[in-house]
């Protein structure tokens, strides 16, 4: 149905019924480029549904904006931004829908309540600032930051309105002449070079907001915008009012030159030594990499970071509590209260790792998951008998291997009744049972592992950098067994076999036990083709995408003999998630061509060729996914955690988890378990995707470091095990995790 009146800016003329498919209930607000209405999804999902202005939609310079709002937005998706649910911009009056958040404007919230108190100031700055690090990330800057884009919704305040954000890819230039923002809330280079704005126009604009929360006015006030961007420019700016603990962190924010502004790390980190501790609740944003207090779980504790007291030598076992708490710290009521904060603080949040061993193998670029042995996925979610009848009388331990500081995420896979981790320096090997360190074997000192070492073959393959040869060892004793030269550009392991892919093409079969070459070919018509494989699957599988990734060719070989058992040409970009039934079929990630952003979740049957794809209701960054039965669960960067039915045809739940970074999914029959980059592992109903459990944050010493790759949990015998940046391996009772 077309809108009522289709030009002008009132708010009569700006209620159309519908925008696509949904209809507009009411007015939630306007804008200088739209009109923002409430709606609802076929599912009853409410949506803020932004409808561009008439006159604006004739102008194709703005249609072109428009496009790039949508992308931007889409880009930063997740735990600190509206998400977007549909969008068209080529429609006669083009929207956007994005979930609709709950919750008052910084700017009606003073306005209505007045200057906010220190506790929330410091909490709105933490929040705002681990926003920018997330929106800084992926390459946005967003340029128009101040209080009416500022959501202070129930979990931690939430960036909106990318109208005028700006990709640093973007092919959008600002014109010369043309000012693009808010005058209060821009920054001196926004009125001097607007067309070299990056990053720390965000972080003057964030002091700016601070200040209006603290006082209702801005650092430059006046009723003339010429002024203020005079004042902008040239004056000090004014934080009467501004708490005297925050003033000096807000006024490195104001700094005229871009250099001279702080980091949104170095924002939290300060932030961090300020507030020695408080509540945590309303408006205080979920703990991830670099924002906690090891102490406390709280992102402004005053807690010393050195990761953790340790009784005996090295790779001794340590009780799991006090593995995140400081040498220094001996109050262990305070410890108590605040771990009962922190469980007081749990959000929506994400999960990953279950019976299926979701141990991350690299086959030139492309992450897989693999079951441990014994353990069927074939099976629909639900109560499985391997998590919940765990062993009489186990204990929940934590130990660290290595325990050199700079040692970092241990990288843990299991067989054997043995968790095989590798750090920087070391591979080593624990008994899964009580946490003991079995023995530990060097591998080179400047690697930091991306992957868990792997059991082929019957002896561990401990990960190596690309220019290095192969090594395997004894699972027992930690000794070489053998070691060979690789002339190689791809690595992967299936069927006791370990696969080459050399620079020409070719893929080579090593017998993983011995270390003989067995064979040496092509695969297929696969020109450059890339490996990978899953546990309890005997077959590997290999894949060339089109250059215009129209298309993917698939490949399934016997990894004893090379032989192909059989190839497909499927349509679109392809990712691998997983197998189920040994390979009867296989599941794809779908990802558009420009972000790489999973779009839909593909099932491939190889016995009769056909295949079935399901959507998802939003795009997801830089997702893994596991597999379970006919079920996929995906994780992406921003926190977002999903359940597809490939036999329904649908997504069964979504969950925004507030972490922002997340390990590859894993799940068994009743949770599924994910690793945040803070050390906490998370378990999710595999059902309902309702949030079951969370342990502790497990930060270290280097806490305001990111880690660069996480390990994914495993979960067998009813136990679930996972590392942290702190360097420490645990292990938990998986039956209950609301008790962890």
């Amino acid at each position: 149905m077309t809108p009522q009146r289709n030009s002008g800016t009132g708010a009569e003329a700006e209620f159309p019924e519908y925008a696509g498919q949904y209809r507009l209930e009411s007015r939630l607000g306007s804008g200088g480029m739209g009109v923002v209405h409430l709606a609802r999804s076929t599912s009853g999902m409410r949506l803020a549904v932004k409808v561009v202005h008439g006159e604006f939609a004739e102008d194709p310079e703005f249609r072109g904006r428009f496009r790039q709002e949508i992308a931007a937005a889409r880009r930063v998706s997740g735990a600190f931004t509206a998400p977007v649910v549909d969008a068209d911009p080529d429609a006669e009056r083009p929207w956007m829908a994005t979930l609709f958040i709950p919750g008052p404007t910084l700017a009606d919230e003073v306005k209505r309540n007045g200057s906010m108190n220190a506790r929330q100031l410091r909490r709105l700055m933490a929040g705002l600032a681990e926003a920018l690090r997330d929106i800084h990330r992926v390459g946005v800057v967003h340029r128009d930051l101040k209080p009416s884009n500022v959501l202070l919704a129930e979990d931690g305040p939430k960036v909106i309105d990318f109208g005028i954000s700006r990709p640093k890819d973007s092919e959008l230039r600002t014109e010369t002449g043309k000012l693009i923002g808010t005058p209060p809330f821009m920054a001196p280079e926004q009125f001097r070079r607007p067309r070299e704005v990056g990053p720390a126009a965000d972080i003057f604009a964030l002091g700016s907001v601070m200040v209006h929360a603290s006082t209702g006015r801005g650092p430059f006030d006046s009723d003339s915008p010429y002024v203020v961007a005079y004042q902008v420019v040239h004056d000090e700016p004014d934080l009467t009012g501004v708490p005297e603990n925050l003033a000096p962190l807000v006024l490195s924010c104001l700094a005229k030159e871009p250099e001279d502004r702080p980091t949104p790390d170095e924002l939290m980190r300060e932030l961090r030594s300020i507030a020695a501790s408080y509540d945590t609740q309303s408006f205080v944003p979920e703990e991830r990499h670099g924002t906690h207090s090891s102490v406390s779980g709280d992102p402004f504790s005053g807690g010393s970071e050195s990761g953790g007291s340790e009784s005996g030598g090295s790779g001794s076992v340590v009780p799991a509590a006090l593995v995140p708490n400081s040498p220094s710290d001996n109050r262990t009521s305070d410890r108590r209260r605040l771990r009962k904060r922190v469980l007081l603080a749990a959000g929506a949040l994400v999960l990953a790792a279950g019976c299926v061993l979701a141990s991350v193998r690299v086959f030139g670029g492309d992450a897989t998951v693999a079951e441990p042995p014994g353990r069927s996925s074939g099976t629909h979610p639900g109560t499985d008998s391997g998590t919940t009848a765990a062993a009489a009388g186990f204990r929940a331990w934590a130990v660290r291997p290595v325990t050199a500081r700079a040692a970092g995420m241990p990288q843990c896979s299991y067989g054997g009744g043995k968790l095989f981790c590798a750090q920087k320096g070391f591979v080593s090997a624990i008994d899964a049972s009580d946490g003991t360190v079995l023995w530990r074997h060097p591998i080179d000192a400047g690697l930091v592992p991306s992957r868990p070492p792997v059991l082929s073959g019957g002896l561990v393959h401990p990960p190596l950098d690309e220019g290095s040869g192969l090594e395997a060892l004894d699972p027992v004793t930690g000794r070489t067994r053998w070691q060979g030269k690789a002339d190689r550009v791809g690595l992967g392991y299936a069927g006791g076999m370990t696969l080459l892919t050399s620079a020409d093409g070719k893929v080579t079969g090593v017998d993983s036990a011995s270390g003989d070459s067995k064979w040496n070919r092509r695969i297929g018509d696969l020109s450059s083709p890339r490996l990978f494989s899953f546990a309890g699957d005997r077959l590997a599988y290999a894949m060339s995408t089109a250059e215009d990734g129209a298309s993917t060719r698939v490949a399934a070989l016997d990894p004893a003999s090379g032989d192909v058992r059989w190839q497909e040409k499927l349509n679109g970009q392809l990712k691998p998630i997983g197998t189920t039934d040994a390979g009867a079929s296989v599941f794809f990630a779908a990802t558009d061509t420009v972000y790489g952003d999973t779009v839909a979740v593909v099932d491939y049957d190889p016995a009769t060729g056909t295949s079935r794809k399901v959507g998802v209701s939003v795009p997801l960054q830089r997702a893994h996914g596991v597999v379970r039965g006919n079920t996929v669960y995906l994780m992406a960067a921003g926190g977002a955690l999903i359940a597809v039915d490939l036999k329904a045809g649908k997504q069964l739940w979504r969950l925004e988890t507030s972490v922002s970074l997340g390990s590859a999914p894993a799940v068994d029959g009743r949770y599924v378990y994910v690793t945040a980059a803070d050390g906490r592992l998370l378990a999710v109903d595999a059902r309902t995707g309702k949030l079951a459990g969370q342990t502790s944050p497990r930060l270290g010493a280097d806490s305001d470091t990111i880690v660069a790759t996480l390990s994914a949990p495993v979960a067998t015998g009813g136990h679930v095990y996972a590392s942290a940046p702190d360097g420490s391996v645990f292990a938990l009772d998986a039956t209950d995790p609301a008790r962890w």
